[in-house]
């Protein structure tokens, strides 16, 4: 029961640690990716979706992100939505696609980002703090309901400490390889 109890946990914690990773991904660290659009959504006949279920999302060079929609007629859709995004980008337009110039970051904007990161990392470690307290309720109402003992239900909140601590080190892992990337030049 107790095991139980420690692989559903376990498995939320998976999908906190996958969630900030999705987080920073969408971060704008100097360098294109297409999942910089993944927070862009357009109206597409009257339904709010994401810029790559309607356009083909390619990044040609190092700075520049090509956004080629199916429908010619989404074109000015997309524009409008990318200069509503909160992410700062000119979106420069042919006729046929759109470019987006990702511009090299300056230090107050790295740093502006770093903080970003940091609070995106403590929101997740709350996530994971809420699970664990989520699971050592659920071992208490099990040793309550004399399903478990005292010592197994000891024992299974050391182990949920342990998957906690374990998650947390990750997050501080990836949190310092993405602030690694923000503050390259």
């Amino acid at each position: 029961m107790v095991k139980d109890i420690l692989a559903s946990n376990e498995e939320r914690m998976k999908k906190t640690i996958e969630a900030l990773k999705h987080e920073y991904a969408s971060l704008r660290a100097g360098r294109a990716t297409p999942s910089l659009l993944d927070k862009v959504m357009v109206n597409y006949y009257g339904a709010s979706t994401p810029v790559n279920q309607i356009a083909k999302v390619t990044v040609p060079e190092a700075r520049m992100i090509r956004i080629q929609p199916w429908e010619k007629t989404m074109l000015h859709e997309i524009e409008v939505a990318i200069m509503k995004s909160e992410l700062g980008l000119s979106p420069n337009s042919d006729g046929t696609a759109i470019r987006l110039a990702i511009p090299a970051l300056t230090q107050e904007r790295r740093q502006e980002l770093v903080k970003t990161v940091s609070k995106k990392a403590e929101e997740a470690k709350v996530a994971l703090r809420n699970v664990r307290r989520d699971g050592n309720e659920a071992i208490k109402k099990l040793e309550k309901g004399k399903e478990i003992t005292e010592d197994d239900a000891k024992q299974g909140q050391e182990s949920m400490q342990k998957l906690v601590d374990k998650y947390v080190r990750i997050i501080d892992a990836t949190k310092q390889a993405k602030e690694k990337e923000v503050m390259e030049v």
